[in-house]
């Protein structure tokens, strides 16, 4: 479980929508940031200014003293009336005794030491704003606490821990939110293309709701492209398979009367040759015909209410005892590897031995003499894989996708029997099943392997 929530996460992490979220909850705390950051320096300087204009003010009123006597009078009066631990006062003669004031302001290695004055002196500490000036021949300090910047900057720092942080916390768990549900839109759009890709032309994207955003609309849009899509694709196979059914009536007719054109007595031997010839080409062009009606039947998913547990061990088993003598004729060998328990899927018996006739047909058509045929069948964890492997020259693999196609042949295989339905049939029966068809280069040959879901 943890395992599947970190891959979750991960998924999420990576999404389009949750990286836009992030990025835009660090503008916003990036922003939100500079501008606390110039309210505090603003209000910062501000406070300074105010107590530096004070001190300011303070030294002023001190210079105006007549004498030094008037002077140092003054400073104990104003340390009467105040706190030593808000305003220092200090005065002293060029000697460095205190003549007036409330602290006593010494210069050590680690920096100022400040005490103040009284019937027992106490250390002060904290930092103060000081101003110092000469006058009447000593050394007038005065100094303000600068406990009111160090509260500003408390305030400051409280407002971003109690305000920005939350709003933060707050913006990224709604990106979130949204990322998820966006994420799973897209998932949406994506599984329906994944099918639609895969030939499943019914796949739609899911439409929830009434909402009018940006993935909807696009939804939307992937629905009408896979309907119009639907609607064009089963518009072509209706006309193809109409045109087959149409086609085959009159050409079975037609091989009709060649068979008792070829059982009438004296026919010249030229026009029974010729005969045989277009018999034969007549019955190739049947088969075609029907192949193609088969083709479009497993398209429209009819065989599927025939489907049932199938063993596929038997049915290979079968198909290899069928076409081990053939194979010996034509000077080839036909082995046959299996698993020992049987491997059940869910499908079509006779389909699924067309299946496996056909590829075994078209590894003895492309096989030369002298070499042999492979089939086998083994579990891969949960998927049973059916491979038939031949030493022919094999398929580029440029060609893969294009031999599956109706009627493709490959152009040294023009003048060769057969109508290119072979393996384009093949993966119409695989598609029925839910299989997953795959070739491959067998060094030498092609191998082809039929995936099936078990």
């Amino acid at each position: 479980m943890p395992a599947d929530l970190l891959r979750r996460a991960r998924v999420l992490l990576r999404s389009s929508p949750m990286q836009q979220s992030l990025w835009l909850s660090l503008l916003f705390v990036a922003a939100s940031s500079l501008s606390l950051g110039i309210t505090y320096y603003v209000a910062h300087g501000a406070q300074r200014q105010a107590i530096e204009q004070s001190l300011t003010q303070d030294m002023a009123g001190f210079r105006a003293a007549p004498s030094a006597a008037a002077l140092a009078a003054l400073v104990n009066a104003e340390t009467r009336e105040t706190d030593p631990q808000r305003r220092l006062l200090s005065y002293r003669r060029p000697g460095g005794r205190v003549v007036a004031g409330n602290a006593a302001i010494m210069q050590q290695q680690a920096g100022f030491r400040v005490v103040a004055l009284g019937p027992e002196p106490v250390e002060i500490s904290g930092r103060f704003i000081s101003l110092s000036e000469y006058i009447h021949g000593g050394l007038l300090t005065v100094a303000q606490s600068a406990k009111p910047l160090d509260d500003l900057r408390q305030t400051f720092l409280w407002v971003f821990l109690f305000s920005l942080l939350p709003a933060t916390a707050l913006a990224m768990l709604g990106g979130v939110l949204l990322a998820r549900r966006s994420a799973r839109s897209l998932r949406g759009i994506e599984r329906t293309l994944s099918a639609l890709t895969s030939g499943d032309l019914g796949a739609r994207v899911p439409q929830a709701g009434q909402a009018q955003g940006d993935i909807t609309r696009i939804g939307r849009s992937v629905n009408r492209m896979a309907q119009a899509q639907q609607q064009a694709t089963e518009a072509l196979r209706q006309v193809s398979a109409d045109i087959a059914h149409d086609l085959k009536t009159p050409i079975q007719r037609v091989a009709v009367q060649l068979s008792r054109l070829q059982e009438m007595p004296d026919l010249p031997q030229e026009a029974q040759a010729l005969a045989d010839k277009a018999l034969e080409e007549t019955r190739g062009i049947t088969s075609t015909f029907q192949a193609l009606l088969q083709i479009a039947q497993l398209e429209d998913g009819t065989p599927r209410s025939r489907f049932e547990a199938v063993d596929l061990r038997e049915v290979a088993a079968t198909f290899a005892e069928i076409y081990e003598p053939a194979a010996e004729e034509q000077n080839r060998t036909l082995s046959l590897s299996l698993p020992e328990a049987p491997v059940s899927v869910t499908g079509d018996r006779a389909l699924l031995g067309q299946l496996l006739a056909n590829l075994i047909e078209n590894a003895l058509r492309h096989t030369p003499e002298g070499t042999g045929i492979s089939l086998s069948l083994r579990r891969d964890g949960a998927v049973a894989v059916l491979s038939v492997r031949d030493h022919g020259p094999g398929i580029p693999e440029a060609e893969h996708q294009k031999v599956l196609r109706r009627l493709y042949r490959l152009e040294r295989s023009r003048t060769t029997p057969g109508s290119g339905l072979g393996l384009s049939l093949v993966a119409a029966i695989a598609g029925l099943h839910g299989a997953e068809l795959r070739l491959s280069d067998a060094k030498p040959g092609l191998r082809v392997e039929v995936r099936f879901a078990t």
